[in-house]
């Protein structure tokens, strides 16, 4: 009889440290997951920040070439109307998809503009805006690299918070999916198309 309540306890410790080790063992899980989730939101918000600096170095920079090149381009007044409108609409965008559609649209503007300045020689010869060019092409192609970093993270933290079991912390979270920095082949056609018209007027 004793030794069969012994078996019986014994068996009930067992049990019971079984129960145990499976409850911590999914809560340390849990909160490694909640851990990871919390490192991608932070990544993302660390590269969001990144290309958020770098454009707004490029609208700082915007006033003074519009000014260096006015004197010279006093008949391509389209020109720089479509950077000055394309700098006001990247100012006042506010979410991600607005911004990556400004982007677009001061990236075209900024093409067309150095594309017409390839017919002022003593505009190209002009050393203020040779910095002032060379230091917004530095800046467009360092937000081309950075918006592939932001969407390679965006992409793994998308996916991560759509994975079993990551959705059900995700969910605790209130973690939701967030937009890329990227404008669709549409879109794109749809701004050169509308620029390209804007210069030709």
């Amino acid at each position: 009889m004793s030794y069969r309540g012994d078996v019986l306890m014994g068996g009930s410790v067992i049990t019971g440290a079984a129960i145990l080790l499976f409850v911590v063992g999914a809560v340390v899980y849990v909160v490694i997951l909640f851990n990871e989730l919390v490192r991608l939101r932070n990544d993302n918000d660390r590269a969001w920040a990144n290309i958020d600096v770098l454009l707004k170095q490029r609208h700082d920079e915007i006033p003074n070439l519009v000014e260096t090149v006015k004197g010279y381009m006093q008949h391509e007044q389209e020109t720089l109307l479509a950077v000055t409108r394309a700098r006001a609409a990247s100012m006042n965008a506010a979410s991600i998809g607005q911004k990556a559609q400004a982007d677009l649209t001061m990236t075209v503007a900024l093409r067309g503009l150095f594309a017409v300045a390839e017919n002022y020689p003593q505009l190209k010869a002009n050393e203020n805006f040779l910095q002032l060019q060379n230091r917004i092409s530095e800046l467009e192609e360092r937000i081309a690299d950075r918006r592939e970093f932001f969407n390679d993270d965006v992409n793994t933290y998308n996916t991560r918070i759509a994975q079993i079991p990551e959705v059900f912390v995700a969910s605790f979270m209130e973690l939701k999916p967030r937009s890329m920095f990227q404008v669709s082949d549409e879109d794109r056609k749809l701004v050169e198309v509308k620029f390209q018209g804007a210069a030709g007027a």
